[in-house]
């Protein structure tokens, strides 16, 4: 009886078993690459990923991109089905002159929904202005339900990519 259970006390301190974990370091570093500026510095994570995050192991490299529409935070998630997600908040960047919108309000769009495999197309009046990379309420045409918020990819086209 004390044997199989050595054994597991073994396997659970074993370093491979500890390895079980996404490493907040790597999500630091990706997060460094990303952003183009160090931990604490303006433009750059206020501070390192939290170490008692215990995320499963991702199969793919995350998927970052920024959040909200003064990009105060970036997303970094795990692109698989079911895939963990984390919000990281930046320190402000100086301002700099802010970016032209490419849609206006009211304009018609055409939304984007990607995901694995296939893309949806369909149009749709934004309701909100927005420059390239900000994210704007839209509203399909035919449609009187609430807006969606859709990123907007290029003039005249808004999207969104699914998990």
């Amino acid at each position: 009886m004390l044997r199989p259970l050595a054994a597991l006390l073994l396997l659970t301190a074993s370093p491979a078993f500890a390895q079980q974990v996404t490493d907040p370091a790597a999500l630091d570093r990706a997060v460094e690459a990303f952003t183009g500026a160090p931990i604490g510095a303006n433009g750059g994570a206020r501070q390192p990923v939290d170490r008692r995050l215990r995320l499963a192991p991702c199969p793919a490299q995350p998927a970052l991109e920024y959040y909200g529409k003064a990009r105060e935070s970036v997303l970094v998630r795990c692109p698989v089905a079911n895939g963990w997600r984390i919000f990281v908040p930046l320190n402000a960047a100086p301002q700099t002159q802010e970016a032209a919108p490419v849609i206006a309000r009211g304009e018609a769009v055409a939304i984007l929904v990607q995901g694995r495999g296939f893309t949806l197309s369909r149009q749709g009046e934004a309701m909100d202005a927005g420059a390239a990379g900000e994210w704007i309420r839209v509203r399909p045409l035919g449609k009187r339900n609430d807006p969606v918020r859709a990123q907007v990819l290029r003039p005249g086209t808004v999207g969104m990519r699914l998990p």
